[in-house]
């Protein structure tokens, strides 16, 4: 199972990061991860975006970081509302910074810092409001394969 390349302290460390991120503003952010991905590593984070119901934010200001440890694969998604704020290749900027941790088998700190730049994004663009609410769980999700 994917949850078992991950340590607690590991796990602990980017659910911190997502914690961290999303103190200043009201987007969401999930990170799945699983062992293999037998398709577009896109096309299933998209299955699984929706999945885990991040389509379902209120602002559409969820984005999904999707990592497939054995295939080494991963994917992050934004919804429509991030995508429509952010620059052209933001994205790509942010999985380039991942892919420098990655290849030294560093996926949590990958993991941690991709999150923080997307947090940092959400912050400019969907700051925090008094009244918002913690919309999906911070804990990482796993696959099964």
């Amino acid at each position: 199972m994917a949850k078992t390349v991950f340590t607690e302290i590991e796990q602990n460390t980017v659910r911190a990061a997502i914690q961290e991120a999303e103190k200043n503003t009201s987007g969401e952010i999930k990170v799945h991860i699983e062992n293999h991905c037998k398709e577009d590593a896109l096309d299933r984070a998209a299955y699984i975006f929706e999945k885990l119901d991040l389509h379902e934010t209120e602002l559409r200001n969820g984005v999904l970081f999707y990592l497939a440890i054995k295939d080494k694969q991963f994917a992050i998604l934004g919804d429509v509302g991030i995508n429509l704020k952010v620059p052209k290749g933001f994205w790509d900027e942010i999985s380039s910074l991942m892919l420098n941790y990655f290849k030294q088998g560093e996926f949590a700190l990958g993991l941690s810092e991709g999150v923080k730049a997307a947090g940092k994004a959400l912050s400019e663009h969907f700051p925090f409001q008094k009244n918002d609410i913690n919309e999906l769980s911070d804990d990482i999700s796993f696959g099964d394969n």
